[in-house]
Formats: structure tokens, C-alpha cells, sequence
């Protein structure tokens, strides 16, 4: 089953590939035990330091940082790739995507744009449609995303709905004007792979096209 990270407790946890394709635009978050829909069961008291715990991460995912303050702030993360980022506050609502291009260390392109009603998951796309068509076809770089779904869109199932005529049983496809250039444009570079990166642990670039893709939010240019 294809597997995800808690953004509060950072574990790896699993959810059936047919809840996937049930709801195309949903990309989960959270482990069982810090859903936020979950009943905690009768008698059972909460974890000492759990509200604490997930205090401190939401903090950290809604930080905000301009992109100055991103490089004064984290070093970590691989120093080379295109970093993609993508969001809607609130989901559905407004929202931005971010692409930034380095090699070791150095910005050698970044682009952002704001959409005035979109999803999480469009954002994203987009951020990564931008991001291969920026660059050369004989590149040879990695191209990370945060969120898996993409990933796992992209990799796993965008080629199975092309063999089936873009269609498959059950819920319609959907955001298939950004799927389909997608899958075109990373075939067309072969070099460059498409990999996840953890969202908010740290990582220098990963945040600094966060910062990017939430521009819009600080009237930024």
C-alpha cells in the first residue's frame, strides 16, 4: 500500500491504494492516532504532551518565513534540484505554487503564481508542470515534491489511465489539463526523476519554494 508521513508525529503510516483512487484529490496528512477527525475512544485519556506535540508542529507548518528569512533559518536538505511547492488557504479556496531551481546552493531560477480559487493538489501539479518545463530536456537533475499523491500520480497511476483511454472505473478523473502535460513533460526528461521530500522537516530549498508558493499571502513579488 502506498505509504505517507504524519506532518505531526513524522511517522510512516499506509492507506489503501483504492481509498486513493476513490478520492483523487485527497492526498492524506495524518496518522491514525493525530487525524483530526478522530473520536478518541470512551476512557481513554490523551497522551501527556500530545496537545503540546501537535501545538508545536502547527506552528512550525504555518511559520510563513519570506524567502530571506527561509536561508537565514535552515541550511539543511540536498543542495541540488528543482524544489516544488504548491497550497490553497483554505482548500478549496486561493492559493500558489513555487518553483526553485539550485545547484549546489546556488538559485540558478525560481518562478511563482497565485490562482484566486484552486485546490492543494492543482497548485502542486502546476508547481511541477512549471518546474520540467523550465528545464532542458537533456538535464539530468531530481525534481522534488512534497506531496506523494503527486508522486504517486505521476509514477504509478497517470500511466495506467493513458493506456485506458484516461478513464477507469469508478470516481472521474480529475485535473487531467495538468496531468496529462505533466506525464508528457517528465517523460520528455528522462534524467530527471521525480522523488518526495518531507514537507516542513527542515530542508532548505523544500522551504524556501513553501515560501514561494504562499508569496501570494504576503503581497509579495
Amino acid at each position: 500500500m502506498p505509504s505517507f508521513v504524519c506532518q505531526v508525529c513524522h511517522s510512516a503510516f499506509e492507506v489503501p491504494q483504492t481509498a486513493l483512487e476513490r478520492y483523487p484529490n485527497w492526498e492524506p496528512k495524518y496518522c491514525r492516532e493525530h487525524s483530526p477527525n478522530r473520536r478518541p475512544s470512551a476512557g481513554r485519556k490523551k497522551p501527556p504532551g500530545n496537545a503540546k506535540l501537535r501545538t508545536s508542529e502547527t506552528s512550525r507548518r504555518e511559520e510563513n518565513l519570506t524567502r530571506s528569512e527561509v536561508l537565514a533559518k535552515y541550511t539543511a536538505g540536498p543542495p541540488t534540484g528543482v524544489f516544488t511547492d504548491g497550497s490553497a488557504n483554505p482548500n478549496p479556496g486561493p492559493g500558489g505554487w513555487g518553483v526553485v531551481w539550485v545547484e549546489d546552493g546556488e538559485i540558478r531560477f525560481e518562478k511563482h503564481g497565485h490562482e484566486a480559487s484552486t485546490t492543494n493538489n492543482r497548485m502542486e501539479l502546476t508547481a511541477l508542470l512549471q518546474a520540467y518545463r523550465a528545464i532542458p530536456e537533456d538535464a539530468s537533475m531530481t525534481v522534488y515534491t512534497d506531496s506523494r499523491l503527486c508522486v504517486d500520480t505521476i509514477t504509478k497511476w497517470a500511466p495506467g489511465w493513458e493506456r485506458n483511454g484516461w478513464k477507469r472505473k469508478g470516481a472521474p478523473l480529475k485535473n487531467l489539463d495538468l496531468v496529462k502535460p505533466l506525464l508528457a513533460a517528465a517523460r520528455a526528461r528522462p534524467n530527471c526523476p521525480l522523488e518526495w521530500i518531507p514537507a516542513h522537516s527542515g530542508d532548505r530549498w523544500n522551504e524556501y519554494a513553501d515560501s514561494l508558493a504562499t508569496a501570494w499571502m504576503r503581497a509579495e513579488p
